[in-house]
Formats: C-alpha cells, structure tokens, sequence
C-alpha cells in the first residue's frame, strides 16, 4: 500500500498490528485520527498510556482491575465455595453478562497449546492448586473453550484436582465444539452454566 506520508504510514502499520484489524481499516482510523483536533488525539492515545500504567491483574484471581483486589473476589455477595475456572477476562465477562453465576473466578491466562509453545508452567495453575485446597471452595467449574487445547487444560486440570475434596463439574456442551466463550450468545452460555455437569462425564478422547 503506497502513502503520500511516512507518518500515515507509521500509524496504519501500528493499527493494522492489532488482531482483527487489515490495512484498509487500519488506513481509515489513521484517517479519522488525523482529522481529529489534537486535544482529543492527545486524549485518546493518553487514556491507553494510563491503561497501561494504571491496570493491575487481580492478586486472587488473576482478573484485570484497578485495585490489587477485583470487585468480585473482593465482594461479600459473591459464593466463595465455588470457583470458574476460564482461560481470560473475556470469558469472565461473557459468564457475568448470562447473570447466571455468583461464585468466583480463576483466570488461567491461557490454555495449553504445544502448537504455540505454551504448557502449563505458562498458565495460572499453581495458584489454583492452592486454592482448590482450601477447605473453603468445595466446587471447580471448568470453562474452557470447546476446542482440542480447551480440552487438554481441562483434562490436566481434572488430573491435578481429581483426588481432592473438590467436585469437578464443567459447563454444559450446549456450546458448539470450537467456539471461544466470548462469542456464545448469553442464553445458551447461561444454560451451560446452570447445567454444569461432573468433569468425568465432559471427558473426549481425541
């Protein structure tokens, strides 16, 4: 793509490498900056430097937050024997919009994928470990993404957690098999949750 401005040029290349963005969408924002006063520009790209600065991840379940404490592990109407297990913040964010579950959260900060060179030591796994043996939680719900790589943590999670006290139940499979979490629609995300079922019985053999 040839443009008349380094400049411009710069900055589609900045947009265009975020995910989900091509060159055309990246050259009509950059466009669109560049119409803009330079008081909301400084505006816009500071609010990302304070992001930056400013966002911590929760210190008891990994979520991002603003304090060192999320307001949901940090609420007092949240079930503190239960524990969904997801792989990032947007999950959370899907299971909270269903309304359905009122436990807390442990954010994994990924799955396990070999393809991309991440296994478990990469994943918030120990932390989890030390929770499931609290006398306190007495349910992990695992909600993962219905793929191959979902299906893996899961499985090493259930191996890690199967001879504790611990029930180990999984979201209902009313979730099509390679969909991530975030894109399922609330009702049927919903039902999934309410219709959780022991982990032994979510087991795939690939």
């Amino acid at each position: 793509m040839e443009l008349p401005s380094k400049y411009i040029e710069n900055a589609v290349e900045q947009f265009a490498g975020l995910p989900g963005i091509g060159k055309r969408t990246a050259l009509r924002l950059a466009l669109h900056i560049l119409n803009q006063s330079e008081s909301d520009v400084l505006q816009f790209s500071e609010s990302f430097l304070e992001m930056k600065r400013r966002v911590k991840h929760c210190s008891e379940c990994h979520n991002v937050s603003d304090q060192d404490t999320c307001a949901i592990c940090s609420s007092p109407k949240r079930d503190r024997s239960t524990i969904c297990v997801v792989e990032d913040m947007r999950d959370v964010i899907a299971i909270e919009n269903t309304n359905q579950y009122f436990g807390l959260y442990h954010i994994l900060g990924g799955i396990i994928s070999p393809m991309d060179g991440i296994g478990p030591a990469d994943l918030n796994v120990i932390t989890l470990l030390k929770k499931a043996s609290s006398e306190e939680i007495r349910e992990v719900v695992f909600a993962l993404p219905t793929t191959m790589e979902g299906d893996t943590t899961g499985f090493y999670l259930y191996k890690k957690l199967k001879d504790t006290n611990v029930k180990l139940s999984a979201i209902a499979k009313g979730i099509a098999i390679g969909d991530n979490l975030e894109f399922t629609d609330e009702i049927t995300l919903g039902r999934s949750i309410l219709n959780r079922m022991p982990y032994e019985s979510n087991l795939v053999k690939y």
